[in-house]
């Protein structure tokens, strides 16, 4: 396919890819109070404790209106997410090879389930977060959160998440593309444990170790999981370099 063509291509699935975006968009608009009514659940309920004093706050007068339309569109682009992906590798694909196009096919595969529990684990554990974080407030103060910015937080809260389920998918990707090998992922385990023990500790501030190592206990799990794929796959391609090894040096024998 000559340039322009493939200009007029990555433009069609641009514009598929927008119209379901805005869609989306438009869907979240409508749903905007359900999921706004969740997010500021663990603020209601701090507000309805004796002594604690929190309430989220529209500190403008566009403020409702910006996080309305932050919202509208975040929900915009989760829902459009099968179709944007779906255009994104139809696009890329044609210049793939057989086998990276099911390391790509298998690395989705795996990874949404895992983004999806690392969001939802965020999900479960973010009254927690914000109830420990407001309980700093000191007595006979009031806890006046900005909406954007503890939307901005909620969010951020729940990419970090679903990104560190993720990480150990791409350490295989890269251990098959040939960029890392498995005994590099074995060597960064204390790193490894350090980031579980972060992400347990954001999840769990309520100072409770046994929480904390239950939360660590999956994320290390999928890390050796991920080494131990790297590991079988180093030691294949270690056979298959040996045998071809040997077919070269067969007829070398033979003559």
């Amino acid at each position: 396919m000559s340039l322009s063509g493939h200009l007029k291509e990555l433009r069609n699935r641009l514009f598929w890819s927008a119209i379901f975006l805005l869609a989306g968009s438009i869907a979240g608009w409508f749903m905007f109070d359900d999921v706004f009514a969740e997010l500021q659940r663990p603020i209601v309920a701090l507000a309805e404790q004796p002594g604690s004093n929190a309430t989220i706050n529209f500190p403008t007068v566009v403020s409702a209106f910006d996080v309305r339309l932050q919202v509208s569109i975040f929900l915009g682009v989760l829902m459009s997410s099968p179709v944007w992906l779906f255009n994104i590798w139809s696009f890329i694909t044609p210049g793939l090879k057989k086998k990276e196009r099911k390391y790509t096919i298998w690395f989705v595969v795996v990874a949404v389930p895992l983004f999806l529990a690392g969001t939802a684990l965020a999900w479960s554990s973010l009254p927690t977060f914000v109830q420990v974080l407001v309980g700093f407030t000191p007595e006979g103060s009031a806890n006046v959160i900005n909406a954007s910015e503890y939307i901005l937080f909620t969010i951020r809260i729940l990419l970090v998440f679903g990104i560190a389920f993720v990480l150990p998918v791409v350490l295989v990707l890269l251990n098959f593309a040939g960029v890392i090998t498995a005994q590099n992922i074995l060597k960064s385990w204390r790193m490894a444990i350090f980031v579980s023990a972060v992400v347990g500790a954001i999840a769990t501030p309520a100072a409770e170790p046994t929480a904390m190592v239950l939360l660590m206990v999956p994320l290390l799990i999928l890390y050796f999981v991920a080494a131990g794929v790297a590991t079988m796959h180093d030691k294949r391609l270690a056979r298959k370099s040996e045998s071809i090894d040997i077919e070269l040096e067969t007829p070398q024998a033979n003559n």
